[in-house]
């Protein structure tokens, strides 16, 4: 999330002398909520209960469905909190309306109501083959659990996710899919990734990136002269598909950069990047190149849509603005 954010509402971080444990990022022109905070019930009662957190019945939706369209309409709120660390219910915070209003979570497109309030959707899509290779990796050598536990853990919470998370993907206006490389005959290791930014036509405000020659279908591998690649190398695909029933554009990387100062090479064959002058992405990579995925698809494709976010806000500021005042709503 900081890396989109960095791109379009600067550097976001939690609310100073509010509560340690609070969720929130706030920068100048953005707020971010985490949805987690509108659980209904704390760690215990989901316990006693029998439900997840992904169970919609462990949420409040009237009050997320409240709170986000105060803010939207410029009405602060006393947002409650989850607390992650004790598992409990805090007392509330105060969110003052921002210029730019993020909401991120396991529900942000379940409830129709909140669902209509977005401007723009974004969904993370992480494949069950590389959610378990993570998994085993941080779970196994950072914290000594068992195979068998970390599989457990997945299988319990599985049902759930397909019920209420997945669904939501269909929909997103983007979707950030994380896959298993295809360079490596039968890669379980989950460090090299295959990468789809998976972009929703006919989307107001928002025209999908695209790689040469836009509506063709583009197979490309970089790596040579101009860019320096390692084993399995790099490889990018472009063309235009069908997803959850929408008309899609795709732009996919499979692999991982060597040299992000390289990545400006990339960058010049990709076209509707909203950017503000040339090598712009190249530049936020750079930027933030001690945050997860800087040498992969996964980072590339966020700062890419961070750039659409911020170009798609502006359009619709612009748009405010030109508006007659009689014609605006009440």
């Amino acid at each position: 999330m900081r890396r989109l954010t960095s791109v379009f509402g600067g550097a976001a971080e939690p609310p100073k002398g509010g509560n340690p444990d609070s969720n929130t990022l706030i920068s100048d022109t953005t707020t971010v909520i985490c949805l987690d905070d509108y659980h209904s019930l704390d760690r215990t009662g989901r316990k006693e209960k029998g439900v997840t957190a992904l169970d919609p019945r462990a949420n409040d939706f009237d009050l997320m469905y409240e709170q986000v369209k105060a803010i939207k309409d410029g009405i602060s709120v006393q947002k409650p909190i989850y607390n992650h660390v004790t598992g409990l219910l805090d007392p509330p915070e105060l969110i003052k309306p921002p210029k730019i209003l993020v909401i991120e979570g396991l529900h942000p497109m379940y409830d129709s109501r909140v669902r209509d309030l977005l401007d723009f959707s974004i969904y993370l899509d992480i494949s069950n083959e590389v959610k378990f290779a993570w998994k085993i990796q941080r779970d196994m050598a950072e914290r000594g659990h068992s195979l068998e536990s970390i599989k457990a853990s997945i299988e319990a919470r599985k049902p759930d996710f397909e019920a209420y998370i997945d669904p939501q993907k269909q929909y997103a206006d983007a979707v950030i899919e994380v896959l298993p490389t295809q360079l490596i005959p039968d890669d379980n290791e989950g460090k090299i990734l295959r990468v789809r930014l998976i972009q929703k036509e006919g989307v107001k405000y928002f025209s999908p990136v695209y790689l040469f020659d836009e509506g063709s279908t583009i197979s490309w591998i970089p790596c040579g002269r101009k860019l320096t690649c390692s084993y399995p190398g790099i490889k990018f695909f472009y063309g235009p598909e069908s997803y959850k029933g929408n008309e899609v554009s795709v732009v996919e990387m499979d692999g991982q950069f060597d040299r992000l100062d390289e990545l400006i090479y990339v960058e010049s064959h990709l076209s509707n990047l909203s950017s503000k002058f040339y090598g712009e992405v190249t530049q936020q990579m750079l930027k933030h190149a001690d945050f997860p995925g800087s040498n992969n698809g996964t980072g590339l494709f966020q700062t890419i849509v961070g750039l659409k976010i911020r170009d798609l806000f502006e359009q619709i500021v612009a748009s405010r603005a030109e508006t007659p005042v009689g014609a605006t709503k009440a």
